[in-house]
């Protein structure tokens, strides 16, 4: 029997706050933030309000596994780039056409996201840059580790992976691509969910995710339009 832990965030946007407390030392720094849709876009936008920094997406998702879409067997990124779980896949013996057809499903979901948040706009510009790469939490953290290895094909200087939680398993897994992990709370426990440590936890629709998106373009200009005064 699951026993869920006290909660330790509010909800996303709190969650965004303490993350964001944890980075302080790249504040104004050269720096873009990216989420990862849709739960990490509320926390990005917080990480990227008090780092100063910009925000910018990038879509990864997890392949599931054939009649048991709550698991997965790997994930890929919105440039094509796919990593598998390896001992999960030798677990649940797929076909190569089984794999392809799931791996191809996911990729025309991606597509169709990707033009549903960034509709004409270019890639952002990172090649020399810090990049730190948030979500809401981590599970295997497969999703995670297809997003680094995507943005690392385009030349940053370092990424930083941010959650608010995550099991020390998958910690130790996104450590082996990222030049960095970041977290609030790392949970040492047999068993781990991202919910127990919200206190009001929803999945967001792309709807949602939008909406916060566009939330942040507006709060990142007004600042601009009225930088804080220097005393």
């Amino acid at each position: 029997m699951h026993i869920p832990r006290q909660a330790i965030f509010e909800n996303r946007y709190d969650a965004g706050v303490k993350l964001a407390a944890k980075l302080e030392e790249y504040k104004n720094q050269s720096v873009i933030v990216f989420a990862i849709p849709n739960g990490g876009i509320p926390v990005g936008m917080q990480v990227a309000l008090a780092l100063n920094a910009e925000l910018d997406l990038v879509i990864s998702r997890k392949i599931p596994i054939p009649l048991r879409p709550e698991g997965g067997f790997g994930a890929v990124a919105d440039d094509g780039t796919t990593i598998y779980n390896e001992p999960v896949l030798k677990h649940i013996n797929l076909t190569e056409q089984q794999i392809n057809y799931q791996v191809n499903l996911v990729r025309s979901n991606i597509q169709q996201r990707s033009i549903f948040y960034r509709g004409n706009k270019p890639l952002s510009l990172i090649s020399g840059k810090t990049i730190i790469l948030v979500d809401d939490g981590l599970a295997s953290g497969y999703t995670m580790m297809a997003a680094v290895e995507s943005l690392r094909r385009r030349r940053p200087k370092q990424i930083i992976v941010a959650v608010p939680a995550a099991p020390a398993a998958a910690v130790i897994n996104v450590e082996k691509t990222a030049d960095k992990v970041v977290t609030v709370e790392t949970a040492y426990t047999p068993k781990f969910y991202v919910s127990d440590y919200y206190k009001y936890w929803n999945v967001l629709s792309d709807q949602e995710g939008l909406k916060a998106f566009d939330d942040w373009k507006m709060r990142r200009y007004q600042s601009k339009l009225n930088p804080p005064q220097i005393k």
